[in-house]
């Protein structure tokens, strides 16, 4: 683009001086034309005058036509003005001035086109002079369009309000993701840590009883899950006889599923919101660029120009919103991914503690068989006896 306006300025600087050379020319030969018809009473005079026969000579046609050839020798330098010349052209017209000797009337001709001349050769100077104080005075006019302040903090500054808003509500998700993210990493850090201590109880536990004396002291969803199995138990041993141990573990089974199911849900709360981020920030850092190159537009239409200097600010401006909108969604996104697996094997590690309660029961339950049948094995009951 900064090509471009250089060959658009250097093309009208060209055809500009084209021109003026032209109009020069076209005075230049207005001017010979004027000699030229005030030669002519000049020879009438010379011809019609009787009284100096001897001195008609030296005004013969010879210095006539030399006078006509000065003319047209005038008017050739007047076209080389634009070679830049100007200083050759009064000593080329003082050197062969018309001598006619007398007072002749007309001998003011070269005097005028020895002022014609230096004046006409000194408007290039004058134009270019014009010329270049219209460059240095434009020159400051882009160098404060230059002086925008490009850091983060000043292209907000300088921003619509509209694409502050954005950026401002883009900069509040990337706060509220981390902060989800230091929040959630220290609670699923702990349950994990709890259910593993659970998880261990369980496999090294004979019994419900055992069990439940092992995890009376922690406070965990695998506390809860030990006492959800007792209070199942205890509340089924009065037809436990009479229907039998099925229904028991069906029971049983449900009560900690959805137990397990709970504390699933408890620990994905949260995780949400950086889904959403995720997948609407890159949108919105859309909409405030979009909406920001809209402004540089309008922008550029009332400056009447594409100066790269004046265009890039507004731009830059705007690309900063899409850039926050990055910043706050590709976080978020790889933040979420990591919550949904670590929460994926918590639950898994929950599962695993249920499986383990229910099958201490179901040996509970055979032992209670065995010392119905053999009343001589007393040590053989469930916890909840």
């Amino acid at each position: 683009m900064v090509l471009l306006c250089k060959r658009m300025l250097t093309g009208a600087i060209v055809t500009f001086f084209t021109l003026l050379s032209y109009h020069q020319g076209a005075q230049a030969q207005e001017s010979t034309s004027q000699i030229g018809q005030q030669s002519a009473p000049l020879m009438e005079t010379i011809q019609n005058s009787g009284q100096n026969q001897q001195n008609i000579p030296q005004f013969s046609a010879s210095p006539l036509s030399n006078s006509v050839e000065v003319a047209s020798d005038i008017s050739q330098p007047l076209h080389n003005v634009e070679s830049s010349q100007p200083n050759s052209l009064q000593p080329s017209v003082s050197s062969q001035q018309i001598i006619i000797g007398g007072d002749v009337p007309n001998i003011q001709t070269s005097q005028n086109i020895e002022q014609t001349a230096p004046n006409t050769a000194q408007s290039l100077p004058a134009l270019q002079l014009a010329n270049g104080g219209e460059s240095a005075s434009s020159s400051p006019q882009i160098n404060a369009s230059v002086s925008h302040d490009l850091s983060p903090i000043g292209m907000f500054l300088a921003a619509d309000w509209v694409v502050k808003s954005v950026m401002i509500g883009l900069a509040l998700a990337s706060v509220a993701t981390w902060t989800i993210w230091l929040v959630k990493t220290v609670e699923i850090s702990s349950a994990k840590r709890k259910a593993r201590i659970a998880l261990h109880a369980v496999n090294y536990s004979g019994s419900l009883s055992e069990l439940s004396t092992a995890m009376k002291e922690q406070s965990s969803i695998g506390a809860d899950l030990v006492l959800a199995a007792e209070k199942e138990v205890q509340a089924s041993l009065a037809v436990l006889d009479e229907a039998g141990v099925d229904g028991l573990k069906e029971r049983l089974g449900s009560v900690l599923s959805r137990l397990v199911a709970g504390a699933g849900r408890r620990m994905s709360f949260g995780t949400g919101p950086l889904a959403t981020i995720g997948a609407i920030s890159p949108f919105v850092g859309l909409f405030g660029t979009v909406w920001g190159i809209m402004n540089s537009f309008i922008g550029i239409s009332q400056a009447h120009t594409t100066n790269l200097a004046v265009v890039a600010p507004g731009i830059a401006e705007a690309l900063l919103a899409t850039a926050i909108g990055l910043v706050a969604a590709i976080p978020a996104v790889i933040i979420y991914n990591i919550f949904a697996r670590s929460i994926t094997g918590y639950r898994q590690q929950l599962v695993d503690v249920s499986a383990g309660i229910e099958r201490l029961v179901s040996r509970d339950l055979d032992y209670r068989k065995v010392r119905q049948k053999n009343s001589s094995h007393p040590n053989l009951s469930i916890a909840a006896e």
